[in-house]
């Protein structure tokens, strides 16, 4: 018998999310503990399963594939790919970090003993079902955890986190509305590529098909029984859930007040796990399932990514409120790697998966940091600070560190990713790379001067909290094992990106020939769907060589 390794994997947090919710509730430390437990051996097995990955073959593998609704050919189909690696990795790395973070973000009180239970709860809930998203291959499968992780979210911003109770409130329900109303949207669509697959035979039965791998096989030869403007409008119906959840311009207004609104910890688990599951979507269902759409509508989606690098740009640069200023920096970051899924290269979307990677750490760090000194003196106010690097220097110093990386600055993470979106978008769209190029200035600005106002100059006293506020400290040990990873992660990539590249490129490489030369993988080999030579390709860097050998 095959080793589920996948299954295992999402059912790790999820088994563990039930038993801390079950724990007594006079054990809150217990549950920490347990919860924490469970996330670092989830990063074992992760770590294990990657063992068992080629990283040079760029082909599903660790297949798993039963029946699951017969009735109309749903199956529960799971896959991973080099894209899906790296994005899990940085998934299951985060959850012990963020875990660890909000130690103390959450105790018993306010009514409910079990404060503590439901939180973590909700937090190895949400690992699970983006865990779940990024190996799934059966597209109700992935519509299904792809809805059910704003539940766990939505309770994660409206019941815990330093805003006021109706502040909350208003956050959640405004995620949550959006996200619904995109999901609906989604659901019309994967009701309409259903009906298009039995149309179209794909079934084992005849009949229709959820298989993603099926489907993009069908996609890429023309074999769908679907007109062109009908597979527009099926491509406009997941695009539009998955911008919302990236998000992108203008579908981006729930972010900054959610991000605000709950604890620091889960709010980067919101902006650098949860919302890369929209852009991962982009990259396999809407290029994968519709390559001729995707090339029709990638310069306004490309219009779009780069209006949204520049305002969430220019909206950072205009807040006074430290946490939203970095809320507003994801929103421009989320540009770039739309930007790079939709160049259609071989560098853009390399870059782009690269990018969802090291904007998870970057993110983390600058907000986490952020968060450890707003919990100290009780405002998110930039003016309320100054002179903090005098008296905590190596805050400080992590801080200017997770900001350079916000930046872009060679040597840091980012920069590599951001460089490849740029390079990869320049080949189709030299007007929208020089504007995100130009943009880049827009970063160094609201960081550096951040970062002059918060920790440069003489100590300031907060203006708007009690004089009796404790004096700020420097980062404390538990603090300290937060940031270090994130830190050594930023240095570590930045320097040797082909940790993750090697993995990202073959995968690319092989969705790019899967959706536009007509070729798919099925069980490890490569079984042409026709005869002949297809020598279409969007990816006017790289001609690819679309013939293959029957086997």
């Amino acid at each position: 018998m095959t080793m589920p390794w996948l299954t295992v994997l999402w059912l790790l947090p999820a088994v563990a999310s039930l038993v801390v919710l079950v724990m007594p509730a006079s054990r809150a430390e217990n549950a920490k503990h347990v919860a924490l437990g469970a996330s670092l051996l989830t990063v074992v097995w992760a770590v294990i399963v990657a063992t068992q990955f080629s990283a040079g073959d760029g082909r599903f593998q660790l297949i798993e594939d039963v029946s699951w609704i017969p009735a109309f050919g749903a199956r529960y189909s799971l896959a991973l790919d080099g894209i899906g690696l790296v994005l899990i990795l940085l998934t299951v790395v985060l959850t012990p970090i963020l875990l660890l973070a909000g130690w103390r973000d959450v105790t018993p009180g306010s009514g409910s003993p079990r404060r503590v239970h439901i939180y973590l709860a909700l937090m190895l809930a949400v690992e699970a079902m983006v865990l779940m998203s990024f190996v799934a291959t059966d597209v109700l499968l992935f519509y299904i955890f792809f809805e059910a992780m704003l539940v766990p979210m939505y309770f994660l911003i409206g019941g815990f986190g330093p805003a006021d109770e109706k502040v909350r409130a208003r956050a959640a329900v405004k995620f949550l509305l959006y996200n619904l109303f995109g999901g609906l949207i989604m659901l019309a669509a994967v009701i309409g590529v259903y009906v298009v697959s039995a149309r179209s035979n794909l079934g084992s039965d005849g009949g229709g098909t959820f298989s993603f791998i099926d489907l993009s096989a069908a996609a890429a030869t023309g074999g769908l029984d679907a007109s062109p403007a009908a597979l527009n409008i099926l491509f406009l119906g997941f695009l539009f859930a998955f911008a919302v959840k990236a998000p992108l311009w203008p579908l981006h207004t729930w972010l900054p007040d959610a991000a605000v609104s709950t604890t620091p910890a889960a709010a980067v688990m919101m902006m650098a796990v949860m919302d890369k599951v929209g852009t991962f979507a982009m990259l396999r269902f809407c290029v994968g399932l519709f390559p001729e759409a995707s090339a029709t509508f990638a310069p306004w989606i490309s219009a779009l990514a780069v209006v949204s690098i520049v305002y969430g740009a220019v909206c950072a640069i205009g807040q006074r409120d430290v946490m939203r200023l970095i809320a507003y920096t994801s929103i421009s970051h989320f540009g770039f790697i739309v930007l790079g899924v939709f160049a259609l290269t071989s560098q853009g979307q390399s870059g782009s998966a690269l990018y969802m990677v090291n904007h998870g750490l970057s993110t983390a760090a600058l907000f986490l940091i952020a968060g450890f000194l707003v919990s100290q003196r009780g405002s998110a106010l930039i003016a309320d600070y100054g002179g903090v690097q005098k008296i905590a220097p190596i805050l400080a110093g992590t801080f200017l560190v997770a900001g350079l990386a916000t930046l872009s600055l060679p040597g840091l993470a980012p920069f590599v990713s951001e460089f490849l979106v740029i390079i990869g978008t320049f080949v189709r769209y030299p007007v929208a790379a020089i504007i995100a190029s130009i943009a880049l200035v827009l970063s160094a600005v609201y960081i550096l001067w951040t970062y002059q106002r918060m920790m440069g100059g003489p100590v300031r006293k907060s203006a708007t909290v009690d004089q009796s506020e404790p004096q700020i400290r420097d980062l404390s040990l538990r603090q300290k094992v937060v940031v270090a990873p994130l830190i050594v992660g930023l240095l570590v990539l930045g320097f040797f990106p082909g940790l993750a590249l090697d993995y990202i490129n073959p995968a690319v490489e092989q969705s790019a020939e899967r959706a536009l030369c007509g070729h798919v993988v099925y069980e490890g080999a490569y079984q042409p769907l026709n005869g002949v030579t297809m020598t279409r390709a969007y990816d006017t860097s790289v001609e690819l060589d679309c013939t293959w050998e029957a086997r």
